[in-house]
């Protein structure tokens, strides 16, 4: 399985593409959005292909082209704006969305925020209203289409050692998990075709990632 990670420089996609690179059935292909990032990816022995979530579906689709999935971990950053917001994780999600399926992938991962239900964008404070309201139109977006989807709502977001346990559930304890368990979460996503169709919160646990999956 061929996979196109969107948002392969940012923290999670580095962990998700070293790990697709441990598979032998699957492969992995970095979007990233400066020729300068690729050294990182090509030593691993993934593909690269520079395009930027702010140019046209015409241009993203052909970063889709030739890919059994596409895993979406992109985000603006918590240093930027609501402009930025709306345009990497709202317009950026529909368009990369738009983009696989006028490349033929029906295989779509979204890496979402933890809660994205209207009711967490009416209770986020001000600052962050914006983004939650960007991940829930990008997610009923996703939702809406025939792709064979899978939204993933991890807890706030850690740089510690991923442990290889988690829970994940519809709804959990809100609660944290290291990006390096993200990761694994996003493969074992991938493996198992019963999480198609399914949309699920995931945080630090005390149950092994593949098994938590398996009993979604």
């Amino acid at each position: 399985m061929k996979i196109l990670v969107v948002g392969a420089n940012g923290q999670i996609g580095k962990h998700l593409v070293s790990f697709i690179q441990e598979y032998d059935s699957l492969q992995a292909r970095a979007m990233i959005r400066k020729q300068e990032q690729a050294s990182f990816f090509e030593e691993l022995g993934a593909e690269t292909v520079v395009v930027d979530l702010e140019d046209d579906i015409e241009t993203i689709e052909k970063a889709a082209e030739g890919v059994d999935a596409v895993v979406f971990t992109a985000g603006s950053g918590p240093h930027t704006g609501p402009d930025k917001t709306v345009l990497i994780d709202l317009d950026g999600a529909v368009k990369m969305i738009e983009a696989a399926k006028a490349a033929g992938v029906n295989r779509f991962v979204m890496i979402s925020s933890f809660d994205t239900r209207r009711q967490a964008i009416q209770s986020a404070s001000s600052s962050f209203a914006p983004y939650v309201a960007a991940k829930h139109y990008a997610d009923e977006w996703l939702k809406a289409t025939d792709l064979n989807y899978t939204i993933i709502h991890p807890g706030r977001l850690t740089n510690d050692q991923g442990t290889g346990q988690v829970e994940a559930a519809v709804e959990v304890e809100r609660n944290e998990i290291p990006r390096e368990d993200v990761a694994s979460v996003i493969v074992a996503t991938l493996e198992n075709q019963a999480t198609i169709g399914k949309e699920f919160q995931v945080v630090n646990g005390t149950k092994d990632i593949m098994k938590a999956i398996d009993s979604l």
